[in-house]
């Protein structure tokens, strides 16, 4: 199964979501298009599980902290937060392009879930970052913080950016700004 989907994912962003074809898929992973229903019932499926995997890379970007943690400067946790969310949008930037712009969103329950575990995580880098919890606020900061740093990260993948120094400069300080900022309130 993982040479149809990565054979996938090379076809989609290679040709978009509207010429990416099972046939194409098949040939470039050297299966049968048989093959590849056996596992997905149709190019969205296929599209999703790129898609989930994807998603799965971004979660495991964002670790919550660990018991190493309280040693660890503020600028360091911002930067390895930084560098696992580029590093997971940077694997390759036109199949994020593809799968952000054009494929449809299939499994509604699929992205609520990952949703609610992305902000999870974000929630425990801002409580991490304060040493203490703040429930009316900490939800709302996680999302504005997550926003913040998808936000860059999504233009920056679109324009193939990522690879900036300059841009993880602006953003780790946009990062320690912020978690400064509320720890000061």
């Amino acid at each position: 199964m993982d040479t149809i989907v990565e054979a996938a994912a090379r076809v989609l962003a290679r040709r978009g979501w509207a010429d990416f074809t099972t046939n194409e898929t098949a040939s470039v992973g050297g299966v049968s298009v048989g093959s590849i229903y056996q596992y997905f019932p149709n190019k969205l499926a296929l599209a999703e599980e790129i898609r989930k995997r994807h998603l799965d890379a971004v979660l495991a970007a964002i670790s919550g902290p660990d018991k190493s943690d309280a040693a660890i400067t503020l600028e360091h946790r911002a930067a390895r937060l930084i560098d696992g969310v580029v590093a997971a949008h940077n694997v390759d930037q036109d199949l994020h392009r593809v799968l952000l712009d054009e494929v449809p969103l299939a499994a509604r329950s699929t992205q609520d879930q990952f949703e609610a575990e992305y902000l999870r995580r974000y929630r425990s880098v801002i409580v991490s970052a304060a040493g203490k919890t703040d429930p009316g606020r900490d939800d709302i900061a996680g999302r504005v913080l997550s926003g913040a740093v998808e936000g860059v990260v999504h233009s920056a993948a679109r324009h193939g950016e990522l690879d900036s120094p300059a841009l993880r400069a602006e953003l780790i300080e946009l990062v320690c700004a912020y978690l400064r900022g509320r720890s000061a309130c």
